[in-house]
């Protein structure tokens, strides 16, 4: 039976009790009522109020942080709706991905009981208003439900005001719909909190609601007589991009036939000075010899107006670092999201050197504070590799940083950062894209030879690789053929960036590169510059070994004369034999974690 108006309804209690019970959205309600007995006011949106015959005064509502300040507070306006936007309201829930208590070796989501007090600061608190005379609650009850579709994506614990675990209790959740509140004897408010379980996803929007009944148990069948809702929004993860602080380098420590790379840590340490920033340094037994940690993970966060903490997503890819980000980065307010890809295997492009994020981009009259997601596929050709479906999903449902897909399957590896990165500058725009660029690099080496150094040999330097001279690399058709295909993959996504990220030619810096094709699929010719590490203004840039002329390298020239001039600092770091020869560079075997935005999601509108 649907609760009924005033008009409709009288609560059956004791006639020195009370009259009437109605409800209406923020308007008073008066109905016929027994001679002698006062009205009565209901307020629908923010609570039920009743006057009773001994002017005793009763509210009950359901309150939650719907002005996202951090604090419960009473509400008089919508608390069932959520909106977006600098004006909007609405309650935010955190999933508790992260593991608070050191004793257990799972998320805290994973456990129906509360495992330490801490985890209550990653749940968003709900206070039940139920002020009124004990009278009223003999033949009346108070009911909290959640729908059955959000009952695995939340859990309500209730507190009753002690500093043990044991005064925390599980009321809904995942096996239970309703709650029949246990109200004491002149309790007026009762503190809940609510746990989220489930980020969006392409099967879940993000919405969940709770809501609180007053149940009138003097009748057959028992009537429910108000009900008063509450909606939330799961927190999203966000991605953070290079133009953000850096907080934590990653870094492999590995063993192969050319010995460790330990020389390669030495520099990534100096690096991490410069840029003030902690490095973490993966050891052998942890990574199994894997050194591609950019590839198994991706640094993020989500964040509601009391808490935020960083998530760790871990790619599907699963190879030797795939308990890594499980088991030595999951902790205390450090959260971890995976999604695993069923049936088939994972292909190169489900590694996270294919997932990006860029600066913040207005784009015409939209804008997208936090940046937007990129991701290479295997457009515009038909068929070919493309990031798992359940991935794309998730990055898609997360909303607030809409994904862009490219073309990176004319790679061989296939990921985005073998041709793209954004850097940090002090100018108004405050980045720049830097694309590899073959066309750029043939101009350079053309004009070498025409100032006479087309003898300066390519691979100058190192042991392990033939020499080539300008003048080789200028003659070879296939090279020159090669190149012509690589630049017209790099063009084509040039457009689309330009398109999807609003960005005019002169955001973009081309930087010198070539490739060569393998089986139909193109690799860097030399160390990849693009794939360098973004260490605030400190770049570390895979050395290229490039010609020699007057003492200097000529490719590294040519970069430092379009970095420096925007407040960049080029470290140049030999890679090599530990990550070139391997089909991967700096930025593939590094991974960082950056400050979350200062923009507050919530704020923006999709």
């Amino acid at each position: 039976m649907a609760p009924k108006t005033a008009a409709q309804l009288s609560l059956k209690m004791p006639t020195h009790a009370v009259c009437v019970v109605g409800v209406a959205a923020h308007v008073d309600v008066r109905s016929d009522v027994p001679k002698g007995a006062n009205s009565f006011r209901v307020s629908g949106s923010s609570g039920v109020e009743i006057f009773m015959v001994y002017n005793l005064h009763t509210h009950i509502s359901l309150e939650v942080d719907t002005g996202r300040t951090g604090k419960v507070k009473r509400s008089q306006g919508d608390k069932k709706t959520w909106r977006w936007g600098p004006e909007g309201y609405g309650a935010i829930l955190l999933v508790n991905c992260d593991r608070d208590n050191h004793r257990s070796t799972e998320p805290d989501l994973t456990h129906s009981w509360l495992m330490s007090l801490a985890d209550l600061q990653d749940m968003s608190p709900m206070v039940l208003s139920c002020n009124g005379p004990d009278e009223l609650f003999d033949s009346h009850k108070l009911v909290l439900n959640m729908p059955v579709s959000d009952s695995k994506r939340m859990r309500v614990f209730c507190a009753r005001g002690g500093n043990s675990l044991s005064d925390y209790k599980q009321v809904l959740g995942p096996q239970r719909l309703s709650y029949e509140v246990e109200r004491q004897s002149g309790e007026q408010e009762i503190r809940f909190y609510v746990e989220g379980l489930t980020f969006p996803d392409a099967d879940f929007l993000g919405l969940v609601s709770l809501s609180v009944s007053l149940v009138d148990t003097g009748t057959l069948p028992e009537v429910t007589l108000f009900t008063d809702t509450v909606g939330f929004r799961m927190a999203p993860w966000i991605m953070t991009p290079n133009t953000q602080p850096p907080e934590e380098l990653y870094v492999c420590s590995v063993t192969d036939t050319h010995g460790s790379n330990e020389k390669f840590l030495e520099d990534m340490s100096y690096l991490t000075l410069k840029a003030n920033c902690k490095l973490i340094i993966c050891p052998r037994v942890e990574n199994r010899n894997d050194r591609w940690i950019q590839d198994e993970m991706e640094f993020g966060y989500i964040e509601a107006p009391h808490k935020s903490f960083p998530v760790v997503f871990d790619s599907p890819r699963n190879r030797g670092l795939k308990d890594f980000p499980y088991k030595r980065i999951l902790g205390p307010d450090f959260g971890y999201v995976t999604r695993e890809i069923p049936l088939s295997g994972p292909s190169s492009l489900d590694s996270f050197g294919n997932l990006d994020v860029s600066p913040p981009v207005t784009v015409g009259s939209m804008e997208y504070p936090l940046g937007r997601i990129l991701i290479g596929s295997s457009f515009p050709k038909s068929g070919g590799r493309q990031m798992a479906r359940v991935v794309r999903n998730f990055l898609k449902a997360q909303q607030v940083q809409a994904p862009v897909e490219l073309y990176s399957d004319w790679l061989s590896v296939g990921h985005v950062d073998e041709f793209l990165t954004f850097v940090p500058t002090s100018d108004q725009k405050g980045f720049r894209l830097l694309l590899a660029s073959p066309s750029a690099c043939l101009k350079l080496f053309q004009e070498k030879k025409e100032e006479g150094y087309g003898e300066a040999a390519q691979f100058d330097g190192l042991k392990h690789q033939a020499k080539i001279s300008i003048n080789e690399m200028l003659a070879d058709r296939h090279l020159q053929r090669d190149n012509l295909h690589a630049q017209k993959c790099i063009d084509w996504n040039r457009n689309v960036l330009k398109r999807e990220l609003g960005l005019a030619e002169s955001d973009i810096v081309d930087i010198p590169q070539l490739f060569f094709l393998k089986n139909f699929y193109a690799e860097a010719f030399f160390p990849d510059m693009v794939n360098m590490v973004v260490l605030d203004k400190y770049l570390g840039i895979p050395k290229p070994y490039g010609p020699i002329i007057n003492g200097r390298c000529c490719l590294e020239e040519k970069v430092q004369s379009l970095l420096e001039p925007l407040g960049l600092h080029c470290i140049f770091i030999d890679n090599y034999l530990s990550y070139h020869e391997l089909q991967g560079e700096i930025h593939c075997g590094t991974n960082v974690r950056r400050k979350p935005f200062p923009f507050k999601w919530w704020n923006m509108v999709p």
